[in-house]
């Protein structure tokens, strides 16, 4: 999964000086507390399981599901645990600037629904090109897949450019007046060094799983990283 800009409306990407590793070291200092977190969640769940007869159950209701519905279901349940659980939160919480109720949820909504599908495409193609068994050499590759060439190449910068528009108002001028090489060359690698710390044994986890039970795991962990990201972000 991309490291994700902040997802909170009228906060900006502030950095001072220009020490890229500096700011990174720092982000990920701040996140690594959030991430160990994550990934005791994410690996409970695996446990349970494997060990829960309950729970196994469970995760086989919901792996036929996705296997029923294919992208469909990655787009409803990657716009509810993205989208719509983390902006209930920001909205009773008020951190929803007035008048922007709407526009915000229909910007969640499609944004995180697109992503679904995303994700769940390149899922799909590390397990045609790498296999589907959460051995130690296939886990690596799609990792250093998804997380150094996915991730620096297309979705970060992606993402923080739709996210910077949504915090412009959805201007498209004032978005032209933020870019330039500092956006690539310091902005975005900050980012993902901020947010590697999460991440990388996150999508580690993520891909130990079958593939029908991938996208249902990333949604919940998507779901707890954006609720943190509400939770420790200033307005």
């Amino acid at each position: 999964m991309e490291a994700l800009p902040s997802l909170l409306p009228g906060r900006k990407m502030k950095f001072e000086g220009r020490n890229i590793l500096a700011h990174g070291m720092a982000g990920m200092k701040r996140n690594a507390l959030p991430g160990l977190a994550l990934w005791s969640v994410a690996l409970l769940l695996i446990l349970a399981n494997q060990l829960v007869p309950s729970a196994r159950a469970a995760f086989e209701s919901v792996a036929g599901w996705k296997v029923r519905y294919g992208f469909a279901y990655s787009a409803m349940t990657t716009a509810l645990f993205g989208g719509v659980v983390p902006f209930s939160f920001l909205l009773v919480t008020g951190r929803i600037r007035r008048g922007r109720g709407a526009p915000e949820l229909a910007f969640y909504l499609l944004f995180w629904a697109y992503k679904g599908i995303e994700v769940d495409l390149l899922y799909r193609l590390q397990s045609r090109l790498f296999g589907d068994q959460g051995t130690f050499g296939i886990v690596l590759r799609k990792v250093l897949v998804d997380q150094f060439i996915y991730n620096p190449l297309w979705a970060a910068p992606t993402a923080a450019l739709v996210f910077m528009w949504k915090e412009d108002s959805f201007s498209f001028r004032a978005l032209r007046s933020r870019l330039g090489m500092e956006f690539l060359t310091f902005s975005v690698p900050v980012t993902l060094l901020s947010t590697w710390v999460v991440w990388l044994p996150s999508v580690a986890i993520i891909y130990c799983l079958p593939s029908p039970l991938q996208i249902p795991l990333f949604d919940v962990v998507l779901c707890f990283w954006v609720l943190v990201l509400s939770f420790i972000s200033k307005t």
